[in-house]
């Protein structure tokens, strides 16, 4: 019987929140075939093979191939929980992974309501939760889910329906308290641990995927933390999503929440079934489970007793498969040490047709029946009740509140095989709000949600989000350049028409080349640290690459160009520069964006900020070495005139000298000795071209070098930065 109570909204008014009946486990019917069931995750098979180098008996390193998954074939149902267990080293992440096309080289099928799943496809299908909570600091709750809400709901739902979504999951997710709050990392105070977990599933989910992947959601957490994720989770489920789920020791509270388990060890299937069935398990297998103990306990505790035995799991493995028992322990290790175990030692169980053989008839495969055969599980299944007394809980993920939003990836959909072909045409809205017949179950017209220019836009808002609330690193290099700029020029100032003077005007023109490229270091841990969110966004089709790469370069283009303007106008009149003012600061301009593409490169090859240090300071000196001042272009040994080529700095270097340099104006006169030098002298001196519009060409090389380098970082994003094993 529905139950109904009113909740008060923000304006006074009255909103029907509808709590959905419980639906009971239904009775397993015998003898369905597993293709039967009629929503969820199907696998067969799965398969997944690496290989390691090992010691061989006369010492030499041998390959072997190992399975880190072998042969696993299961179910995880639709509007349920499905928890993967099982002791450390069971290949649970790596199920996981397989499950949610993370593997490349997997053997074996997946399936999501009957229909064969590509890894790309599910990529699109499917939301996957990390156990790092990667997210930006200097975000508040809000804005990380509005902004996740704007990659993931694309152009056909409206400003306000998106607004709608995020307020109604802040209230579900139970982070209404810490709406404004900021996520917070080591240096700045934000959420709570059980808070950001939440966040990083509301990032996830808020799109109403009809999968979701979770790795450890409850890892680090304390226990009613841990119980409150896990029961948002099991909302989610409830409202049509199939859930899987990675976890290690979960507490009695949080088995209470778990619909299905899937138990491996070694990378084997030990038991797929419901939480009560563990015990009968048990029973079929000749253990009895301890009055007071929990049974999956105790399965895992058997599970470690024959992985330490002779016989391996691999018994244990072929017992869920076939129902051959698996050969009888007489000791096991306890908490008191070797003790023999009389319980274990039992007659084995009659099969149905008689005799005391070893084999139980009475257990099918466990993965060869699903107990939902024959049920449409519907969203509206409800968790089970704490009992009297128990807190209501005002935050339910309901269908009301889920599928009332229009949404174009709403999970209230059943997949189907005709989703997965081209849409011919788009039928309209119906009433509800829903799209019509022609769209694809799963929301999607196409790979993204969003149109090219659209994820451009939300990112650079996003990255000047981030940059207004950090300014740290804008200002420390803006503050830099304005100190480097007036000791240039009250060192330089005014340089005299003699040799010294052109001494000094060289000296400033090579240390403006080196502090520009030398200030764009601190840029390295930017994208470092952005790194993983950018894996973990785009793993799922949040946004393009190309378009990540676009919105960075825009969103810097304002910043580097008021730092040029800044150093150019202090010393620029300082020292009375000749040549063009505009040239002066377009080519400081072209050399900012060049370095800063270069180091934006060599941050997404390195593995952490240390290296990329390095490197990017090892590549500077090389540049500064070869940039035509030590020895001119024309002196440089011809092995390493390819380093010239590609030195960064021997663009703006020389493009500044002509700008100073080029025509008739004497630099230098000193009569005693018959000395007169004109610009152009210099220029020829130093073997720098002398042509009017050479010094143009110069800018036009030094962009070429940007793009080239932003062409580099794209492909590193594109190709490279997956987060998927091979």
């Amino acid at each position: 019987m529905a139950h109904h109570h009113q909740h008060n909204g923000r304006n006074g008014g009255h909103r029907l929140e509808t709590v959905i009946n419980m639906v009971q486990q239904p009775e397993k019917p015998a003898g369905v075939g597993r293709f039967g069931f009629t929503g969820g995750l199907e696998f067969t098979s799965l398969t997944y093979t690496v290989v390691k180098k090992q010691r061989g008996a006369g010492g030499e390193w041998e390959k072997k191939d190992v399975d880190l998954l072998h042969e696993i074939t299961g179910y995880a149902p639709k509007g349920c929980v499905t928890a993967v267990m099982g002791p450390s080293g069971a290949g649970k992440s790596t199920f996981l992974d397989a499950l949610a096309g993370r593997i490349a080289s997997l053997d074996g099928r997946v399936a999501l309501d009957g229909v064969e799943m590509s890894p790309s496809l599910i990529k699109r299908s499917s939301a996957y939760v990390m156990q790092d909570d990667r997210l930006f600091p200097m975000l508040t709750v809000y804005e990380t889910l509005k902004f996740a809400a704007d990659f993931r709901l694309g152009s056909s739902v409206s400003a306000s329906d998106k607004k709608l979504r995020v307020e109604n999951l802040i209230e579900q997710l139970g982070l209404t308290s810490s709406r404004n709050t900021y996520i917070g990392d080591e240096g700045t105070r934000g959420v709570s641990g059980g808070e950001r977990r939440r966040v990083s599933i509301g990032v996830d989910i808020i799109h109403g995927p009809a999968l979701l992947f979770l790795d450890e959601p409850t890892s680090g957490l304390d226990s009613t933390s841990a119980h409150s994720v896990i029961e948002k989770v099991h909302d989610i489920a409830c409202a049509g999503s199939t859930v899987v789920l990675t976890i290690h020791q979960p507490s009695s509270r949080i088995l209470l929440l778990l619909d299905h388990l899937i138990i491996l060890a070694r990378g084997q299937l030990m038991y797929s079934d419901g939480p009560k069935e563990v015990t009968a398990h048990l029973g079929r297998m000749g253990r009895k489970v301890p009055k007071g103990e929990n049974s999956i306990e105790n399965l895992l505790d058997v599970i470690q007793e024959y992985e330490q035995s002779e016989f391996g799991v691999k018994a244990l493995a072929e017992f869920c498969l076939t129902g051959l028992k698996p050969p009888k322990l007489t000791a096991t290790y306890g908490a008191e040490g070797l003790s023999t175990v009389s319980s274990i030692v039992q007659t084995p169980i009659s099969g149905p047709g008689g005799g005391d053989d070893d084999f139980d008839r009475s257990l099918r495969s466990q993965h060869s029946k699903s107990p939902w055969s024959g049920v449409r599980l519907t969203p509206s299944r409800r968790p089970k009740h704490k009992g009297p007394g128990a807190p209501h809980d005002n935050h339910r993920y309901t269908p009301e509140i889920v599928m009332g939003t229009p949404t174009p990836m709403s999970s209230a959909y059943t997949v189907n095989e005709d989703d997965y072909l081209t849409p011919t045409h788009r039928a309209p809205p119906n009433a509800t709000g829903a799209p019509g017949v022609g769209v694809n179950a799963l929301g999607h017209r196409g790979k993204f949600a969003n149109s090219y220019v659209r994820e451009v836009w939300v990112l650079m808002r996003r990255n000047f989000t981030n940059i207004w609330r950090t300014p740290e690193l804008f200002l420390s290099r803006l503050m830099v350049l304005t100190v480097m700029g007036f000791l240039m020029a009250t060192m330089f100032t005014k340089p005299k028409d003699n040799t010294q003077g052109i001494t000094n005007r060289l000296s400033f023109f090579i240390f403006t080349v080196c502090v520009f490229f030398f200030s764009s270091n601190d840029a390295v841990p930017a994208f470092i640290q952005e790194r993983f969110i950018f894996i973990r966004e785009t793993s799922h089709n949040a946004y393009r690459a190309s378009a990540y790469v676009v919105a960075g370069i825009i969103t810097y283009l304002p910043f580097l160009l008021l730092q040029s303007a800044t150093y150019a106008a202090i010393v620029w009149f300082a020292l009375k520069l000749h040549g063009q003012f505009l040239y002066f600061l377009v080519m400081l301009y072209a050399a900012l964006l060049s370095t800063n593409s270069f180091v934006v490169f060599i941050s997404s090859v390195v593995p952490n900020f240390i290296l990329g240090y390095a490197a990017v300071i090892a590549f500077t000196a090389l540049f500064f070495l070869f940039c035509g001042y030590f020895m001119d272009s024309h002196s440089i040994p011809v092995a390493w005139k390819w380093m010239n080529t590609i030195s960064t700095m021997k663009y703006p270097y020389e493009g500044l000298l002509m700008n100073e340099f080029n025509g008739d104006r004497v630099f230098a006169s000193e009569p005693a000795v018959g000395l007169i030098l004109t610009g152009n002298d210099i220029l020829k001196q130093l073997g720098i071209s002398v042509e009017d519009d050479r010094k143009w060409w110069m800018v036009l090389y030094l962009l070429g070098w940007a793009v080239f380098y932003r062409v580099l970082f794209y492909l590193v994003l594109r190709f490279a930065s997956k987060n998927k094993r091979k």
